[in-house]
């Protein structure tokens, strides 16, 4: 099954499907609609049923219980891809038996991909690592998810002498930009507990999620000739530059690790007249979450009070929370992982996600949905890759969760 496995997965990452999230449409752009058409062909050959696609590019589909007395599972994954990096005209390589050293990926660029600066790919030596030119990302996250997913389900239509209940199946699009859940049916989908296959590498299980939010700054300032702006110029970057400093310097992605929370500044566009600012806040606890907002609502107080009442504006959207407190009550379900991966040789590694999924969201609708290994690293990155071991025992985990129901 490798084989079809590594072949579907390389097919599925020539489809261009980044999202975007300044479209405001579903799916965010037209090359996830094309993926997801493609998918849906693809599961009714395979010999699933009750197969539909709708207007907003989700997908569902039907493994039927060939016996009796078991819970009906899901397995979820996300067709689209970071804006973080193109992933258009991804150009794909197979590191056959990696011999533990630099990966040059691009010869006439100069891009290498550094054990010294990812020494996490020394792991995987003497195994066969797919990436790409160092152009684009890769699109393991999660095209890695959705191949083993399919595979697992052509293996058990090909194979029913082995025992399950009913098994569900679901694609969504734009998890990248943080709609993915937007218009998932939970209700038609109809699991009693589902695991979204969109972690990163081998052994990977997760139950705890950030609470996430996301915070657009907006600094009015006023401008006028510089040669006369003598208390009457206000440069709305300055003071974007004075909110920016007022922030933890230390809480940032590139100083926290583990359960720690950081303000993660994603764009920032300006002139003296206006400026904006667009963050995502992070935290896995939910009173410190709320402290950070709270933080954010505090310095634009007081930069009005400098500068005059209007001068700053705070936008926050909250995006989805930490799903530890909706599945700690079915904990169940992660025993059952975990023991799936030790049965296929796989050694369990349960940490928190310093981000989120689909199934954080769909926890609190009422589907509680753990996040299982899908193998790659370095996500939404040029540098990513994914090792076609990881993916296979990925899709044996599927398969033995399933016998273990």
């Amino acid at each position: 099954m490798t084989t079809t496995l590594t072949n579907r997965f390389l097919k599925y990452v020539s489809f261009h499907t980044t999202s975007d999230e300044s479209t405001r449409l579903t799916p965010s752009t037209p090359g996830q609609m094309v993926f997801a058409q493609y998918l849906a062909e693809e599961l009714k050959s395979i010999g699933m049923s009750d197969v539909t696609l709708d207007d907003n590019g989700y997908i569902m589909a039907t493994l039927p219980a060939n016996t009796d007395d078991k819970p009906v599972v899901g397995f979820i994954a996300h067709m689209d891809t970071a804006p973080d990096a193109s992933g258009k005209d991804i150009k794909t390589r197979i590191v056959n038996g990696y011999d533990g050293k630099d990966i040059v990926l691009n010869v006439d660029k100069g891009i290498v991909l550094e054990t010294a600066v990812y020494p996490e790919i020394t792991r995987y030596k003497g195994q066969d690592i797919i990436v790409t030119d160092g152009t684009t990302l890769l699109g393991a996250d999660d095209k890695a998810g959705v191949a083993e997913i399919v595979t697992a389900m052509e293996y058990l239509c090909r194979h029913p002498e082995v025992k399950h209940g009913k098994i569900r199946i679901g694609f969504t699009p734009d998890e990248e930009i943080g709609e993915g859940a937007d218009h998932f049916d939970v209700k038609a989908f109809g699991c009693d507990f589902a695991y979204t296959m969109d972690g990163g590498a081998i052994g990977e299980l997760e139950f705890e999620n950030f609470n996430a939010a996301s915070l657009k700054v907006s600094i009015h300032g006023v401008n006028v000739h510089p040669g006369y702006g003598y208390r009457k110029m206000k440069n709305s970057m300055v003071i974007a530059n004075r909110f920016m400093s007022m922030l933890p310097a230390d809480e940032t992605p590139a100083e926290t690790q583990g359960y720690e929370g950081f303000f993660h500044l994603v764009g920032m566009s300006g002139s003296v007249e206006q400026t904006t600012l667009t963050y995502i806040i992070r935290d896995h606890d939910r009173d410190h979450f709320e402290a950070r907002k709270q933080l954010a609502v505090q310095i634009a107080d007081q930069l009005n009070d400098e500068y005059g009442e209007g001068t700053v504006e705070v936008a926050m959207h909250d995006q989805y929370y930490n799903m530890r407190e909706k599945v700690e009550p079915v904990m169940h379900i992660v025993t059952l992982v975990e023991e799936a991966m030790k049965e296929v040789g796989v050694t369990p590694k349960v940490q928190p996600i310093r981000g989120g999924t689909d199934g954080a969201r769909l926890s609190f609708e009422g589907l509680p949905c753990p996040n299982i290994f899908a193998g790659g690293e370095n996500f939404h990155s040029r540098f990513e890759y994914v090792p076609v071991q990881s993916m296979d025992k990925a899709m044996q985990v599927i398969l033995k969760i399933i016998e273990k129901c």
